[in-house]
């Protein structure tokens, strides 16, 4: 799945915590959902429809509706962020939420057991709009709202909410941008140990 310039470290992550900040994280450090098919598998990936959910329907129209909404949420975040409200993001954002998310429905499968499936056909504006409705209980709860965090990492532009026993987590991965902090701490000692 990997792109040529793209390493596996950054490919379709979901460890923001939220559904709206993983689509606001596939812009960083470069374009993740570059594709339909790319777009497809985030759909599937960040569990916004059933596993198994054909995702047919998905083209360059979808591409293009997530990416709106995509720079929208992370105006919308880093102004809050920041204090400088983004009022064109919100109600944008707002009439977005505003249609209904698809609605499940559970079905029997051949040996018995129940399955989510979708009720209806899938349509790109109810998927837009869950994504949507959670850009807009994250930011609409203070107490969850006081955990959105910027990534420490170096040029690392992700936020995500911080939901660690005592609130002390820095980096948006641990394995990605906390590594390479590790890293780069340990070269930093090694080079004064050799100066």
């Amino acid at each position: 799945m990997a792109s040529g310039t793209a390493t596996a470290s950054y490919e379709m992550r979901f460890d923001s915590g939220r559904i709206c900040l993983d689509l606001a994280a596939t812009s960083h450090p470069e374009e993740r959902l570059c594709s339909a098919e790319r777009l497809r598998a985030w759909i599937a990936g960040s569990g916004l429809v059933p596993v198994g959910t054909p995702l047919a329907a998905v083209d360059g129209t979808w591409l293009l509706a997530f990416h709106e909404l995509r720079g929208h949420i992370a105006r919308l975040v880093a102004g809050e962020l920041d204090g400088r409200p983004a009022d064109a993001a919100l109600a944008r954002v707002n009439s977005l939420a505003v249609h209904a998310p698809p609605a499940p429905r559970a079905v029997r499968t051949d040996d018995g057991m129940l399955m989510r499936r979708l009720h209806g056909p899938l349509r790109c504006a109810d998927l837009l709009a869950t994504v949507a409705r959670d850009t807009v209980e994250l930011l609409t709860d203070p107490v969850v709202r006081a955990g959105l965090r910027r990534c420490e990492g170096d040029n690392c532009a992700i936020v995500y909410l911080d939901t660690s026993r005592g609130r002390r987590r820095r980096w948006c991965s641990s394995e990605v941008c906390g590594n390479r902090e590790r890293v780069a701490r340990h070269r930093r000692r090694a080079a004064l140990a050799r100066a």
